[in-house]
């Protein structure tokens, strides 16, 4: 397996060159009205503004598609996704060219130095970098189905995971205010026994009233059945001291704790669903075997990762360009003799915490990520840089088996890194 970053002309030919656009349209999209700066291959120039609804602006395009029968126009807007982008995508004769919104506001600020800014001419910026600056720029190429399918799964889940962490957090700080004990009793809060337990008894005195018996068979039900584990638990609610016997306080922490284990439930329930749906997307994925036995990656990660790279190899043409668009490869800057690097802030945040999280876990789970690790730490590194520059390591790895569509093989691999009597080898 090479991991060189030698371009792959070879494997994935660059792609025709596009038809010269009858149209190009700078489209600002807005919560309540669109603007749009259009100007057409003869010279003609119009702007107006769209109201916010479905109808409307499919009746725009499907005048647009009459106006210029069927013939190419080129669409700049500020975003790669959303509903825009779904709808725009149902017109085969529009191409569209996301624009970074840096890139846009540093072009408006070199013509408006006062930094005034308003709807209609930021659709003329967009219009004006999609017309002139063509060749800077990178037409959107959608995904397959499945692929945008497994992407919206795996995003929506980690929503959920943040908002159950979010939940759980409140419920913690909550407990430790009236009723500190519980903690203790239910062990980890994301659990069904947590849950159920609170529900039962919220407060400490309503849990001292119960008898022993009661209680133990409330934990055996939930296959807590360790003696030593029970003895410890029970001991704890016979010499428990409520922490402040004030009923206007306990009695409103009741009720919050109440809506807080009703919001627990629910997204646990909706994160399994999820957890199921993706198991099932991502196995009827063409990519699926590429990431499934990845080191470390699992059930939650190997999909992520699979929609990271996605299924067009002509988006990437090289590692560092995905290493780049991922946000772990550092941006370099020079002035006269100074140079410095710093963090790249312009990346899609939930690519690069899919790849940095999966980094970790191939400490674990892979041999040479174990070896550069611990020379890493050795040289005085954090731990998060060092996950972030393993990342990158990785991503020149999995770029060249995606390229090549060969499954990673450790064994392979680090018969390579002895060859190349690489640092990151493992002794014999």
């Amino acid at each position: 397996m090479n991991t060189t970053t030698t371009t792959t002309a070879d494997l994935t030919p660059a792609p025709a060159p596009l038809p010269a656009p009858a149209a190009w349209i700078g489209l600002d999209w807005g919560h309540h009205e669109h603007a749009f700066a259009l100007q057409t291959a003869t010279g003609a120039t119009e702007e107006g503004t769209l109201t916010q609804s479905a109808e409307t602006l499919h009746a725009w395009l499907q005048a647009l598609a009459q106006r210029f029968g069927g013939r190419p126009v080129a669409v700049g807007l500020e975003t790669s996704r959303g509903a825009v982008v779904a709808a725009l995508l149902q017109y085969p004769w529009i191409t569209i060219y996301p624009i970074n919104p840096v890139t846009s506001a540093r072009y408006r600020k070199t013509f408006t130095p006062s930094g005034a800014s308003d709807d209609l001419p930021d659709a003329r910026v967009l219009l004006e970098l999609v017309r002139d600056h063509t060749a800077k720029l990178r037409p959107l190429e959608p995904e397959d189905s499945q692929t945008v399918k497994l992407a919206g799964l795996v995003e929506a889940r980690r929503d959920l995971v943040d908002r159950r962490t979010q939940v759980l957090n409140q419920i913690t700080s909550l407990l430790r205010g009236y009723y500190p004990q519980a903690l203790e009793l239910v062990g980890d809060l994301d659990t069904a026994l947590a849950v159920d337990f609170l529900r039962r008894w919220p407060d400490l005195l309503t849990l001292k009233a119960v008898k022993p018996g009661v209680l133990k068979r409330f934990y055996y039900t939930h296959h807590l059945r360790r003696p030593e584990l029970l003895e410890q638990r029970l001991a704890l609610v016979r010499q428990a001291v409520v922490l402040t016997p004030d009923d206007a306080r306990v009695s409103v922490a009741v009720l919050q704790l109440r809506c807080l284990l009703d919001q627990l439930r629910a997204l646990r329930q909706h994160v399994a669903i999820f957890d199921q749906e993706i198991k099932t997307v991502f196995a009827a994925h063409p990519e699926a075997a590429l990431f499934r036995e990845l080191p470390g990656a699992g059930p939650a990660l190997a999909p992520r990762l699979c929609v990271a790279f996605g299924t067009i190899r002509t988006l990437y043409p090289d590692p560092a360009s995905f290493q780049k668009h991922a946000g772990v490869a550092p941006v370099r800057e020079k002035s006269g003799r100074s140079c410095w690097t710093h963090w790249r802030w312009q990346a899609p945040v939930f690519l690069r915490q899919s790849l940095v999280e999966w980094a970790g876990l191939t400490v674990v789970y892979s041999a040479w990520a174990k070896v550069y690790y611990q020379r890493m730490k050795a040289k005085g590194k954090g731990h998060h840089v060092i996950l972030r520059s393993l990342a990158f390591k990785w991503i020149r790895v999995l770029w060249k088996c995606w390229q090549t569509r060969t499954p990673y093989d450790e064994a392979v691999y680090l018969r390579q890194l002895a060859r190349r009597k690489s640092p990151n080898a493992v002794a014999a």
